[in-house]
C-alpha cells in the first residue's frame, strides 16, 4: 500500500466527509466563492467543519453522564475594509451554500475595497503536528468507563480523608476544510482528549478540593496507568494540602510562580494584550510599542502552535494558513503580535497562523495557541530560597483581566508562605492584582525549569472557546500586589 503526503491524506479526509456525501466537488467551492467576488471584497472563505464528540464522567463509582454527538456545518465569509459580512448553515448543500455566498457578499454595498482577484486552485501547505486518527475509536466503551473507575479507586486508596471522586473523559474528532477567493484549499484532522479529576478531602468538618488532569491531540492510550497515577497524586496532594493551609496575608510582597500552568497569568495578562485586534484598534496596553521595551531583559515570550500534540497546536490556523512559532516578546523588546488575515492586512504585515474560530458557526479572529516564557539560567530551589518574605504560588484557579489597561486578578489555587527562603505553611485565599506590563518589568529572576501545562487549557474571547496552552519557568516578580484572607 502505497500512502500519500500527509497534507493530501487529509484533504482526502476532508472531502470525503464534507463534501462528497453531499454531491458538492471543488467546483461547486469555486462557484460559491465566484458568487461573493462578483462584488468588491478583499477576502472570502467557506469553512465546512464535521465534529464528533464523546465524555463520560464519574462520580461515587457511578457513570453519572454519557453523552455522544455530531454536528457539521459550512460559514461563509467575506471583508471589506474592516468590515466581515458572515453567514453560516447545518445545511451542507449547494443550495444552502449558494445562498450563504449571495446573502454575505452584500457587504460590498458599503464597501470601498477591491474586488478580490480570482486565484488558481492550490493546496496550502501544512504541517503533521498529530496523528489523522479519531480518538473516540481508539477504546470501546466498556475500556472508558474501567479507566475512569481506576482513578476513582487510586484516589480512594491515597488517604482516608478523600471524601469524594470525580473523574471526566472528553473525546473530540475534528475535520475542518477551508477554500478561500485566493484559490487556497486546506485541510486538517484534528484529535483532542482530555482526562479531569477532580478530589474532594474532609478534615474536621473542614472540606478542600484539589483537582489535576491533562490530554492533547492523540488517542486514549496516551492514558496510561503511570500517567492516571500520577493525575490523581496531584489531585489528593493538593486537596490534602489545603486542608492544613491558613489565611494569606495580604500586601505588596515578592511573589515566586510556579513552572507549568501557573504560564495562564501569562496567557491572560500579557498573551490578550499582545492580539493583533486590539493593537490595530488601539485598545490594548501593547499598541504601537512594536521595537520597545515591555519587559525586564531576559523575558521571552513566544507563541507556538507547531508543537507536536500539544492541546493548542494546529497544522493549519482556521483560515487555511500554516501555523507558526512567533516571538512576541525577546529579551524584553516586543517583537510583534498575532494576528490573524484581516488584522495582518490592515495593519501591514504577514498572518502567523492565528486565525481561529470556536466552529463553522464563528467567525476567525487572532487567537493564541500554545503561550509560553522561555526558560532562564536560575535553579528553582535557588529562586525560591531568595524571598524574604513572601507568596510561593504553585497553581492557579480563575482570573480576570482587563485588555486595554492590563490590569488582572487572578486567585492562587495551591500556594505557600516563605519567609527566609523557608516554605512555612500553605496559604489559602490568595489573590495576585497587577497590570501585565507593569509585571513583565518586575521579573528579576527566571528559572530554568520551562515547563508547558499538562493540556487542560480552554481560552475565551468575545464569547468563542477554543483549546490553548500556556507554559513558563519558575519566576520572581517582586512587588506584586497580594489580596488576601489575613
Amino acid at each position: 500500500m502505497i500512502s500519500r503526503e500527509p497534507t493530501l491524506e487529509r484533504l482526502a479526509t476532508a472531502k470525503a466527509l464534507l463534501l462528497t456525501p453531499f454531491g458538492l466537488d471543488e467546483s461547486h467551492l469555486t462557484r460559491a466563492l465566484a458568487e461573493i467576488r462578483a462584488h468588491k471584497v478583499d477576502e472570502a472563505d467557506l469553512y465546512f467543519q464535521y465534529t464528533r464528540s464523546e465524555g463520560w464522567s464519574l462520580e461515587e463509582g457511578i457513570v453519572k453522564t454519557g453523552s455522544f454527538s455530531i454536528d457539521q456545518g459550512v460559514g461563509v465569509r467575506a471583508v471589506s475594509g474592516e468590515k466581515t459580512a458572515f453567514a453560516y448553515s447545518d445545511d451542507i448543500s449547494e443550495a444552502a451554500l449558494l445562498d450563504a455566498a449571495h446573502t454575505v457578499r452584500s457587504i460590498s454595498q458599503a464597501a470601498s475595497g477591491r474586488r478580490v482577484a480570482v486565484g488558481k486552485p492550490k493546496i496550502a501547505r501544512s504541517r503533521r503536528l498529530y496523528p489523522d486518527q479519531d480518538p473516540i475509536a481508539t477504546m470501546d466503551s466498556a475500556a472508558k468507563v474501567a479507566l475512569l473507575g481506576r482513578v476513582e479507586k487510586l484516589a480512594r486508596a491515597k488517604d482516608p480523608r478523600v471524601l469524594q471522586v470525580m473523574a471526566g473523559l472528553a473525546m473530540e474528532y475534528d475535520v475542518v476544510l477551508v477554500a478561500r477567493a485566493d484559490g487556497t484549499l486546506a485541510a486538517d484532522v484534528r484529535p483532542l482528549v482530555r482526562l479531569s479529576v477532580t478530589v474532594i478531602a474532609e478534615q474536621k468538618g473542614r472540606r478542600e478540593v484539589g483537582s489535576s488532569g491533562g490530554g492533547g491531540r492523540f488517542g486514549l492510550a496516551y492514558f496510561d496507568d503511570a500517567l492516571i497515577g500520577r493525575y490523581v497524586d496531584e489531585a489528593v496532594h493538593a486537596a490534602l494540602t489545603n486542608l492544613e493551609a491558613r489565611p494569606a496575608p495580604a500586601g505588596e510582597m515578592t511573589v515566586v510562580l510556579g513552572s507549568g500552568w501557573p504560564g495562564i497569568l501569562l496567557h491572560e495578562a500579557i498573551g490578550h494584550g499582545l492580539e493583533g485586534d486590539f493593537n490595530r484598534k488601539g485598545s490594548s496596553a501593547f499598541s504601537g510599542r512594536v521595537g520597545q521595551r515591555v519587559a525586564a531583559k531576559g523575558v521571552t515570550v513566544l507563541d507556538d502552535g507547531t508543537i507536536a500534540e500539544r492541546r493548542g497546536s494546529l497544522n493549519v490556523d482556521d483560515e487555511g494558513n500554516t501555523s507558526a512559532r512567533n516571538v512576541l516578546i525577546e529579551d524584553g523588546i516586543l517583537k510583534g503580535y498575532i494576528q490573524d488575515a484581516m488584522n495582518a492586512r490592515l495593519m501591514g504585515v504577514a498572518p502567523t497562523g492565528n486565525g481561529r474560530r470556536e466552529s463553522y458557526a464563528h467567525v476567525p479572529m487572532p487567537r493564541m495557541t500554545n503561550t509560553y516564557m522561555l526558560g532562564g539560567d536560575k535553579d528553582p530551589q535557588e529562586i525560591v530560597q531568595s524571598i524574604k518574605k513572601g507568596l510561593y504560588a504553585v497553581n492557579f484557579g480563575g482570573g480576570q483581566v482587563d485588555i486595554t489597561s492590563g490590569k488582572f486578578v487572578f486567585s492562587a489555587s495551591e500556594a505557600y508562605w516563605v519567609e527566609n527562603g523557608k516554605i512555612l505553611y500553605p496559604v489559602k485565599g490568595a489573590t495576585l492584582v497587577g497590570s501585565g506590563p507593569d509585571c513583565l518589568k518586575r521579573v528579576s529572576m527566571i528559572g530554568n525549569d520551562m515547563r508547558l501545562d499538562s493540556g487542560v487549557g480552554t481560552c475565551g474571547k468575545e464569547g468563542q472557546s477554543v483549546p490553548v496552552g500556556v507554559g513558563q519557568p519558575t519566576l520572581r516578580i517582586d512587588g506584586l500586589t497580594v489580596g488576601g484572607t489575613a
